[in-house]
């Protein structure tokens, strides 16, 4: 009796399991303003002592974040005019794909500009920060490992 107590209970937690995940959406599609259908409007990072210093900053995590079963994440940074990333470092690697407005982004001792559509490898352990214009929103795709180390901050001296 205790046998198929414990059975019954184990299948219960199955069938509860299996009724509340989800599979990811197949299709969310752009919206105004840079947004995507069923995906929530994030702050870049929540501030602390260890983030290192940024500003007027937002993401969206369109893959990675629902179930989806792929080895990296799909997010979509934005940021304000004026705005920028922390200066960080990782033991992983970035791609980042600009998509709106113009940028600026610094690897290691280098900045380059950046326009809608070009791409930027930052590889790993290489500082990098990303700066938006002072007259426009700067929105650029961040593709990254789905396991990662979390971000180093450097300090700037400046």
């Amino acid at each position: 009796m205790a046998s198929s107590l414990k059975s019954g209970t184990k299948n219960l937690r199955v069938q509860q399991t299996a009724k509340t995940r989800q599979k990811p959406p197949t299709l969310r599609r752009f919206k105004p303003n840079f947004r995507w259908e069923e995906t929530e409007l994030e702050p870049y990072k929540v501030a602390s002592g260890t983030v290192g210093d940024f500003r007027g900053a937002s993401r969206q995590v369109l893959i990675g974040k629902r179930g989806e079963q792929v080895a990296f994440h799909v997010r979509y940074f934005e940021l304000e005019p004026q705005g920028f990333t922390s200066l960080e470092r990782h033991r992983h690697a970035h791609v980042v794909i600009a998509v709106r407005g113009r940028g600026f982004v610094r690897v290691g001792d280098q900045e380059y500009d950046v326009s809608p559509m070009d791409l930027v490898y930052i590889g790993p352990d290489e500082p990098h920060q990303l700066k938006a214009s002072a007259d426009e929103s700067f929105g650029f795709f961040c593709i990254v490992n789905a396991r990662r180390d979390k971000p180093r901050p450097i300090i700037s001296r400046v």
